[in-house]
């Protein structure tokens, strides 16, 4: 495997606020605590003095939802090191997406294993363990209901709602039966498993269990119970849109906010429901059902029945760090622009801001499509380009300049220009007939350098076919394949796809990798 690496801002695929957070741009500064590197983990160790209490009621709650599956020894090794105070987690999280769902869900847990390994080598006397926070309480199914592999997509129908985490798994069989051919590990994980979140706990730990990562489900009873004080506080003040619209100020000067803030930014979960709390005088609602509670009785429920308030996107990053010996939060573009609008509500609770670190991103170039690409004479950093500009490099490349009539429309516009003088002079009413004029005659020229140029390309059609063929693999749909493939679609061919990417992802290099089978 021939791993390379290339600048992000050279991929065009990623946003100015993460390319300038790369940088470290001064202007980001106010909205994060530490940057994300080596050297910063010394404070972060530091200052994250995590309860002992907790400790233990995550260890008992993990070691609960561990109940019946069997533990390689990494990950067995890393539940017994959370009770120790001198343990530490790098998180990610991510949707309970069907059979993974893009890669980049693969990815994240990737960066997060890299992370801690690094981290082990710098500062051994703490331990590291890669955590993946299963987003089992997302009520987005439309977002997780399908996967594509191959260039096919798959796509499981249900009636169910509320958490998607709670799912029953009895409906995916017809899916299952759809496959191109059987793949042992996911069949046996949504067929053994009663629930979504169950399958997709099996399926991390089939995957990543031989590197130690530990899958946290946060629909918890036992764990609420350390975010009920926050969500209290929240129903009572609304203080995350208080401390984040006064974020979102400072930051809108420079860039568009990721997320939208709400009035009270928690939902109400219960068995088939997941819908979004509202105050509307005295009265709370939760939206699209007949429930309302008093202040009294709201409070009352998140006290003593804290599985039932659920958090949205802004305040379940403060829920993670409460329940978390935790020091960094690996997230894509979009996940790592929103963290920075939560700096102050992380202030006003009192709870440790991790350091946020951008994933891993990859392009995968398998034999046949390197062969390809040499064949027809690219570079990997010149695939990025749009297909427009490829194809004139292309015809460069084939001796076969792109054909221009730029002369000629400035000579015709010079000659009409003269006649527009004469017809001024001699009938100023001719002046807008011969303007018609020119633009015919400009349209004409501009029709003609489009088919004189189409018959460039027609002389090569099969060299540029091949060229479309290859720019669709290397960007499906005309975007980063780690936003359409699926994991299968490469381990399928090479079993050694998830040690690869381990062994080639640099967490701390902020770059983007490039993996080409030899």
């Amino acid at each position: 495997m021939n791993v390379s690496c290339l600048d992000y801002n050279a991929t065009g695929a990623f946003s100015s606020l993460v390319l300038d957070y790369l940088r470290k741009d001064t202007k980001l500064q106010p909205f994060y605590a530490h940057f994300p590197e080596v050297a910063s983990f010394a404070a972060l160790i530091k200052d994250r003095n995590f309860p002992q209490e907790q400790r233990q009621v995550l260890v008992e709650e993990l070691t609960r939802q561990y109940e019946g599956v069997e533990l390689p020894e990494a990950v067995k090794s890393n539940l017994e090191a959370l009770a120790q105070p001198q343990t530490f987690t790098i998180t990610t999280g991510h949707q309970l997406n069907l059979f993974t769902g893009p890669l980049y869900f693969i990815y994240k847990i990737v960066t997060a294993i890299k992370t801690a390994q690094e981290l082990q080598k710098a500062y051994p006397e703490q331990k590291f363990v890669p955590v993946y926070w299963m987003a089992t309480e997302d009520h987005d199914f439309a977002e997780v209901n399908h996967f594509t592999l191959f260039g096919k997509t798959y796509t499981w129908e249900s009636d169910a709602k509320g958490a998607v985490g709670r799912f029953s798994t009895d409906g995916l069989n017809e899916l299952l039966d759809q496959l191109p051919e059987s793949y042992p590990l996911f069949e046996k994980a949504y067929t053994e498993s009663a629930t979504l979140a169950e399958a997709t706990r099996s399926i991390v730990n089939g995957l990543f269990g031989v590197y130690g990562v530990v899958c946290l489900d946060g629909d918890s009873p036992v764990l609420k119970r350390s975010f009920s004080p926050v969500a209290q506080r929240e129903l009572r003040e609304q203080i995350g849109y208080k401390t984040i619209s006064e974020t979102n100020k400072a930051l809108e000067k420079h860039y568009k906010p990721q997320v939208m803030v709400r009035e009270i930014n928690l939902f109400y979960l219960d068995q088939n429901l997941r819908e979004r709390i509202v105050q509307e005088g005295e009265v709370y609602k939760v939206l699209n059902t007949e429930l309302t509670f008093t202040q009294e009785q709201i409070l009352q429920l998140a006290q003593e029945e804290p599985e039932k308030i659920s958090p949205n996107v802004v305040m379940r990053p403060l829920y993670q760090e409460l329940v978390l010996p935790n020091l960094a939060y690996i997230g894509g573009g979009a996940e790592v622009a929103y963290w920075f609008q939560l700096k102050g509500l992380f202030e006003a609770f009192q709870v440790p801001y991790p350091a946020v670190m951008l994933r891993n991103s990859a392009m995968y170039i398998t034999k046949a499509n390197g062969q390809r690409m040499e064949k027809l004479g690219l570079t990997v950093p010149e695939m990025f380009k749009e297909l427009p500009e490829l194809k004139k490099r292309l015809a460069e490349l084939l001796n076969q300049e792109e054909v221009s009539l730029e002369g000629q429309r400035k000579a015709v516009e010079d000659i009409f220009r003269q006649v527009e003088e004469l017809a001024q002079r001699v009938d100023p009413t001719l002046v807008k007939a011969v303007a018609a004029e020119a633009q015919k005659a400009q349209n004409s020229l501009q029709m003609l350098e489009k088919k004189l140029n189409k018959a460039v390309e027609s002389k090569n059609d099969t060299t540029y076919n091949q060229l479309i063929n290859l720019k669709e693999k290397l960007f499906p749909t005309g975007v980063l394949q780690e936003r359409v493939d699926n994991l299968l679609t490469y381990q399928t061919n090479n079993p050694d796809f998830i040690q690869e990417l381990v062994a080639a992802f640099e967490p701390f290099a902020y770059s983007f990798t490039v993996l080409q089978e030899e």
